[in-house]
């Protein structure tokens, strides 16, 4: 059977996800995300699910980080809707802490803040370990799923809490082969440029724009050498085999001092 590998505990948006994308594989949970993104280098599973950005929140930085030194393709997608609870075995009024993991927190800011100004937000690994912690006494409460409540026997204080209806998660798969085209395609890359030639960027995304390649999605990266200095993550629709696609990246290939495809696989539809 098939090894998928996903954030645990049981009961994270990463599992509806595991669960969108192959719901007959074998899921191996892990304890944190750059766990995931490295379990198929590793040898732990054969495809790994990982949430790479957040429509509220923005990218996860660690997975970012983890993509530039993976082997292992991108080679899918899944878009989850989020609605967010608040979760506790207690009532309202006993509430004083709030835990949950970073990227959850943030995206209930308004609510929290509006409703329990007072209590104390508390990160940590994962929802569902939120939801577990919140087991323990009446004045903790998490920020988690539907799901994360019927798992752990939590009462749903409020539902959809976050602070946007339109509020997804974009998650990728890694796997170990780069799947063959379709026409709905994307293609992942990552590209350090050289800070200091003036225009680097916009020659670079020049590229994309001769060829009439749309570019769906770009964002910078720290490259941890010294200030200022960035990867840029890209998206564009196309696939690798795509003639516009390979022609474009081995004109981009020859301007930059590093270009690494992540990966070329079909487009998830937002629903």
């Amino acid at each position: 059977m098939m090894k998928l590998g996903l954030l645990g505990p049981e009961g994270t948006f990463s599992e509806i996800a595991a669960r969108k994308w192959n719901d007959k594989a074998e899921l191996v949970f892990l304890d944190d995300n750059e766990l995931v993104a490295r379990a198929v280098d590793d040898g732990v599973c054969d495809e790994a699910i990982v949430p790479i950005e957040n429509s509220v929140e923005g990218p996860v930085g660690v997975v970012h980080d983890q993509l530039l030194k993976n082997k292992s393709p991108i080679v899918g997608e899944v878009i989850v809707p989020i609605r967010q609870c608040l979760l506790s075995r207690g009532q309202p009024s006993e509430i004083k802490v709030i835990l949950s993991h970073p990227q959850a927190l943030g995206q209930c800011r308004k609510y929290l803040r509006e409703h329990y100004p007072k209590a104390e937000l508390r990160p940590t690994g994962s929802t569902t370990h939120a939801a577990k912690l919140a087991q323990e006494f009446n004045e903790m409460a998490a920020v988690g799923s539907v799901a994360a409540a019927e798992r752990y026997g939590l009462n749903i204080i409020a539902r959809g809490i976050q602070d946007t209806e339109a509020n997804y998660t974009r998650f990728i798969v890694i796997g170990k082969k780069v799947p063959a085209p379709t026409g709905n395609d994307k293609t992942s890359m990552a590209v350090y440029l050289d800070r200091d030639r003036p225009g680097a960027l916009y020659e670079f995304l020049g590229e994309f724009a001769r060829r009439q390649i749309n570019m769906t999605r770009i964002e910078s990266r720290p490259s941890r050498l010294t200030l200022g200095d960035y990867w840029f993550f890209i998206d564009v629709e196309g696939h690798l085999e795509d003639g516009p696609v390979k022609e474009a990246i081995v004109s981009l290939e020859k301007m930059v001092p590093e270009l690494k495809v992540l990966g070329s696989y079909p487009r998830a539809k937002l629903t």
